[in-house]
């Protein structure tokens, strides 16, 4: 029976291990030091000890801190263990004074915590690597993989499967689907001609058997199930085939097995946490919404008759339609005065509309002397007050904080394939393109690659980097496209 690889943070549950040793260890050294005492002596830090036992493996689970651990370097070791003991401590010492307990125990212990950390989760995980790698290059008893390949892309096959020094493979052999007169390529023999492939198979130690996705004809299909047949596994190599770097796996859909590809995916935790975050910010911000409404809109009534809130028909994830509500900032026949302000448009082919000055908003008026003139429609824009009832839109579930801006409906029209990757997360209130330049980015091609890099990398530090800068870029002189 196959055993199939650890997947994610379980991959490196031995890491994982060693880790909370050492956090252990640096806690009762420190508690030592500081108290002369031992650490577990006082229900008190009992209590912190288990807190940051629980606190490391969730940073470890969540910031995926282990990810390549085996094949990084010396110094993105060290780098990367000091990131992740300073996430452990940040949030343990937000923890402690958010439940008050800041005076309770001793900062220095905490402190002396977070140095030790690093000294010996860096040095326990060197030496681990170290072991790892002895031992699988003297492991004698690998499994046997043979590699079936085209005579074009076998030897990078092969050198990319020699790179991962930690591999429990050993490959015995290849074979070409054509005929090439070689008996060996990259090292390695050539063991048998393709239309003999299964046969030597079903002779030969073979645990697994390696075929490259660009062999896609018959002759693959058949040697595919007749390894099915003899229940030999095989793995069946996805080359990259995008710039970007797609994610490929393995689900099943119904009672079928399918290969999916996408530009990035999110684990069911991951989506939990992002609707978790979403929802605490709705709230927060709906609240602020109904203030700012009671605030700002009388006096938007007053200058401009008519709703305080503009509701607006927008395209959200994947296509699907949604309406998005945001203070009105613009008189009511604005949407009929844009197409005659298309000449105007500082966004090039009309993808967006964006003026210098806009006539629409209110309390905007040009004098006589030609001196342009502002009001509350302006300043509301300028500060992203009319932004907050789209946190309702939160709360619902069309939205979210942190993603891409909604297209309109004639927007959407004119999309072409690339531009449609900036549906592929939910709408967001902000995103990477609005703390990138906003106003002055005018390019449009420029806010689809930005948002697509934001939907390739996304992280929830991600979307904590963009909250940041967004609560910064309100009050810099820069305003909201």
């Amino acid at each position: 029976m196959y055993k199939r690889n650890s997947q994610g943070w379980s991959k490196h549950l031995d890491f994982l291990l060693l880790d909370e040793i050492s956090l252990q260890i640096s806690f009762i050294l420190a508690n030592f030091l500081r108290n002369q005492s031992w650490a577990y002596a006082s229900p008190f830090y009992q209590n912190l000890g288990i807190m940051m036992i629980l606190v490391d493996a969730l940073v470890l689970i969540l910031k995926n801190t282990m990810h390549n651990v085996v094949s990084r370097g010396f110094f993105l070791e060290l780098t990367t263990t000091v990131k992740h003991a300073f996430y452990v401590f940040a949030i343990v010492t937000i923890l402690l004074f958010a439940m008050q307990y800041g005076d309770i125990y001793s900062r220095i212990v905490v402190f002396l915590t977070f140095l030790f950390h690093v000294f010996f989760g860096y040095g326990l995980r060197v030496l681990w690597k170290v072991y790892l790698r002895k031992r699988s290059k003297g492991k004698t008893n690998k499994k046997a993989m043979l590699l079936v390949a085209s005579p074009d892309t076998a030897q990078e096959i092969l050198d990319r499967l020699n790179d991962d020094k930690s591999m429990d493979y050993k490959i015995v052999g290849v074979i070409l689907t054509e005929k090439t007169g070689l008996t060996e390529i990259g090292g390695y023999p050539i063991v048998t001609q393709f239309a003999d492939a299964a046969d030597y198979i079903c002779r030969e130690w073979i645990d697994s058997v390696y075929i490259d996705a660009s062999l896609t004809d018959e002759r693959v299909i058949r040697l595919m199930d007749d390894c099915t047949l003899m229940a030999v596994p095989t793995h069946y190599h996805v080359p990259n085939m995008s710039p970007n770097g797609v994610k490929r796996f393995s689900e099943k859909i119904g009672k079928t097995t399918v290969l999916t590809t996408s530009i990035n995916y999110a684990t069911p935790v991951q989506v939990f946490i992002k609707r978790c975050f979403d929802i605490i910010a709705g709230l927060i911000g709906s609240l602020i919404a109904l203030i700012v409404i009671a605030i700002v809109g009388p006096i938007i009534k007053k200058q401009s008759p008519g709703p305080i809130l503009f509701k607006q028909e927008r395209i959200g994830q994947n296509g699907k339609r949604f309406y998005m509500y945001k203070i009105r900032s613009m008189h009511m026949d604005a949407e009929d005065k844009k197409k005659d302000l298309m000449k105007e448009n500082r966004v090039k082919g009309g993808m967006m509309f964006k003026m210098d000055f806009d006539p629409r908003i209110i309390g905007n008026k040009e004098l006589p002397d030609g001196t342009k003139k502002t009001g509350i429609g302006e300043f509301i824009r300028k500060t992203s007050l009319d932004e907050f009832p789209q946190f309702f839109c939160v709360l619902r579930g069309t939205m979210s904080t942190i993603g891409t801006r909604p297209p309109t409906i004639d927007e959407y029209l004119k999309y072409k394939y690339h531009h449609r990757a900036r549906l592929a997360i939910k709408p967001g209130i902000t995103g990477m393109w609005q703390v990138s330049g906003r106003s002055e980015i005018t390019d449009f091609e420029e806010v689809v690659r930005l948002d697509t890099e934001y939907i390739s990398n996304w992280s929830f530090n991600l979307d904590m980097k963009i909250l940041m800068k967004t609560l910064v870029v309100p009050f810099s002189k820069k305003g909201a496209l």
